[in-house]
C-alpha cells in the first residue's frame, strides 16, 4: 500500500508541476523565495502590537518566533531522518518535469510549507478576536507550497506532511502561550 501511496504522489506530483507556463516561471521563483515575504513578517508584527499590550505582545511575539524556530527544527530532523530525495534530484523524473530551482538537500517535509502554516496558524489563532478577516493570511502558506511544486522541488505529501507539521506546532505554542497571557494582568 506504501508503494502505491508514492507512486501516485509521483504521479500527481509530474501532473501538478506540468501544468506550469513558462510565461509564470518569474512570478513562481518570486514566490518561493523566503525574503519576498519579509514585508508580511513585518505587518504580523505589527498587527501583535497593536492587538495587545507591550508585555502581552511581547509574550505573542515569543510565541511567533517559536513556531518558526520549533517548525523549522523539527522539519530538519524529519528530513534527515526520512531522506527523501527531491524530486529534481531524481534521475527518472528529470526528463518529465519542470525543475526552476535546484535545491539538493532532502524533500520530507516542506519546510517552506511548514514554517508558514505554524507563523500563519499561530497568528491567525492569536489574532482572531480581534481581526475577521485574518484568515486570508492562509493565502501566503497556500501560495508558497503550491510554488514547491511548481518549480520542482516537492511532492504533494511533502506539502500536506508540512502543513500538518505547521499547525499541530503552532496550535501547542498558542495553548502554551495563552496560558503565560492569563497570568499577566492589563
Amino acid at each position: 500500500m506504501f508503494k502505491q501511496l508514492k507512486e501516485w504522489d509521483r504521479e500527481l506530483f509530474i501532473y501538478l508541476n506540468g501544468l506550469g507556463i513558462e510565461d509564470f516561471d518569474s512570478f513562481w521563483i518570486f514566490i518561493t523565495q523566503e525574503e519576498t515575504w519579509i514585508p508580511l513578517y513585518l505587518v504580523m508584527f505589527v498587527l501583535i502590537f497593536s492587538s495587545y499590550k507591550l508585555k502581552k505582545a511581547a509574550i505573542v511575539c515569543i510565541g511567533f518566533l517559536s513556531s518558526f524556530l520549533i517548525t523549522f527544527g523539527i522539519t530538519r530532523i524529519i528530513k534527515a531522518t526520512v531522506a527523501r530525495i527531491r524530486p529534481n534530484n531524481v534521475e527518472s523524473l528529470k526528463e518529465v518535469i519542470r525543475v526552476l530551482q535546484e535545491p539538493t538537500y532532502y524533500s520530507f517535509v516542506s519546510g517552506h510549507t511548514s514554517t508558514s502554516m505554524a507563523i500563519t496558524t499561530f497568528i491567525v489563532l492569536s489574532l482572531r478576536h480581534k481581526y475577521k478577516w485574518i484568515y486570508l493570511f492562509y493565502l501566503w502558506p497556500l501560495l508558497f507550497a503550491t510554488s514547491r511544486v511548481y518549480v520542482g522541488v516537492h511532492y504533494p505529501s511533502d506539502l500536506a506532511a508540512g502543513a500538518c507539521l505547521g499547525v499541530l506546532v503552532a496550535i501547542i505554542l498558542h495553548k502554551v502561550i495563552q496560558y503565560f497571557l492569563s497570568r499577566i494582568s492589563d
